[in-house]
């Protein structure tokens, strides 16, 4: 099997970021815990946020802006669901 690069990725990713991502469902890496993005805690600062886990407290994401550009680090999600109409 042949692999392509990144590039393959511009039209579902454009496809996938175009909808309020708050209603989508991330897996915590910590706890297993499944619940929608919105029920997360998100501590935000100068420099950008931090999301945790409303269950265990486990940090899920950040979010870093700085120089006109952002940083998103997902590090504590093992998955996210997004139901398309």
């Amino acid at each position: 099997m042949t692999h392509l690069d990144g590039n393959m990725l511009a039209g579902a990713f454009a496809e996938l970021f175009t909808f309020d991502v708050t209603t989508a469902t991330a897996r915590c890496a910590n706890c297993g815990a499944v619940a929608e993005l919105a029920t997360a805690m998100v501590y935000v600062s100068d420099a950008g946020s931090v999301v945790r886990c409303a269950g265990c407290d486990a940090v899920l994401a950040t979010v870093v802006h700085a120089e006109g550009r952002t940083w998103f680090g997902l590090r504590g999600i093992t998955a996210v669901e997004v139901f398309r109409p």
